[in-house]
């Protein structure tokens, strides 16, 4: 089977977070077993009842059971919500040389290109230590990853994450962080607001603090990345209950994205200094700061030998990503961590969702000549 048979398979498949992942992990078993790997399932049931698979294949000869690996190729099952307008979202279709549907690039392309890698290799000529890794809710906080390592079930010296790159290797990547910020008031009618507090004004103000710091943190550079900068967002904001009536609470998440090296508590101690700056300045406000997810940046050495040699079989240079991946949570345990993969992530969680018909197949190529020969 192509890889462009495999990804519009993998595409008809529905696997968003909502979902179980069983369907499309068996699809990847049953090609790994044709191909003679030796595969593992790890089920568990998550907070919603779902059950939720990982797997853990190795060619014949290699225990998917010993966790001990020296490369290791790692792709998450699942697809962020699509849209009820999106119609043909896990319908695929071909346009130009680009294969559109929900999961095209992030990151079934790369399922895909890993089957048929796979698939079209000899397991008597893979190199020794080698698993792949296919992983369940990453779309919602890496959690199927964060099992694996919490468990001792995989422990790369080196490690491929499957994300779009366009194929360059990405040897660093910004850290991901969440914080829910509760502003208290006290309500009252809106007609006496002296009678009451707005924690929508106290939100307000306290979110325009955050706006100033995150200019601050504009100033510090880095210019691998793209905004070379940690950046801050203020992505929801809810409070009040009705239009006639002083809000008693108001609600914002923010989030943040260290550069590789800051601590994921620096912009936490700069929102919570404000939170006691304005509390000094009006003993009767009150908030609570409540941190959703903490995980720090990740950086792979330019020179390392993963990393040169995705550099020399794609023509590409390395580079970076402002996005969050399971290389945030795999840094800690692997010595070098890159992120590749075929498609642009500009283009995914929307209805542009593509991935040159190209790019699939230089993967496979690269794929291949990773598995035997790095």
């Amino acid at each position: 089977m192509t890889v462009v048979e495999h990804l519009e398979n993998l595409i008809r498949i529905p696997s968003v977070s909502s979902l179980s992942n069983r369907s499309i992990v068996e699809y990847a078993a049953r090609v790994l077993e044709e191909a003679h790997w030796g595969t593992r399932l790890m089920t568990h049931v998550d907070a919603t009842g779902l059950e939720k698979v990982n797997l853990i294949a190795a060619p014949r000869g290699q225990a998917p059971e010993d966790p001990e690996a020296d490369l290791v190729f790692m792709c998450h099952t699942d697809t962020v919500p699509y849209a009820a307008d999106w119609t043909r979202a896990v319908e695929p279709f071909i346009v130009d040389g680009l294969l559109y549907g929900c999961g095209a690039c992030d990151v079934k392309g790369f399922l895909a290109c890993l089957l048929t890698a796979i698939s079209e290799s000899n397991p008597a000529e893979m190199r020794r230590g080698l698993r792949l890794v296919l992983t369940a809710d990453e779309e919602i906080g890496c959690l199927g990853a964060k099992r694996l390592i919490a468990a001792d079930l995989i422990k790369p010296r080196r490690i491929v994450i499957g994300e779009p790159t366009s194929l360059h290797p990405a040897r660093a990547g910004k850290g991901y962080c969440l914080a829910e910020v509760t502003i208290w008031g006290e309500e009252a009618h809106s007609a006496h607001p002296l009678q009451g507090k707005s924690a929508i004004y106290g939100a307000a103000r306290f979110i325009t603090a955050i706006e100033e710091l995150s200019a601050q943190l504009a100033a510090e550079q880095n210019d691998f990345f793209t905004p070379g900068y940690t950046t801050i967002n203020i992505g929801t904001i809810m409070g009040g209950t009705a239009k006639n009536i002083v809000p008693g609470q108001c609600k914002f998440q923010v989030e943040w994205r260290p550069l590789p090296g800051a601590s994921a508590n620096s912009v936490l101690q700069s929102i919570t200094r404000i939170a006691e700056q304005m509390k000094d300045a009006d003993p009767s406000f009150k908030s609570e700061i409540k941190v959703l997810r903490q995980q720090v940046g990740f950086e792979t050495a330019e020179d390392s030998h993963l990393v040169s040699s995705i550099e020399t079989l794609t023509l590409r240079s390395a580079t970076s990503i402002p996005f969050g991946s399971e290389a945030n949570v795999l840094a800690s345990i692997a010595k070098e961590v890159v992120v590749f993969g075929p498609g642009d992530m500009r283009t995914a969680h929307s209805r542009r969702e593509c991935v040159p018909l190209s790019e699939l197949h230089e993967a496979v190529f690269c794929i291949k000549s990773l598995i035997k020969n790095l």
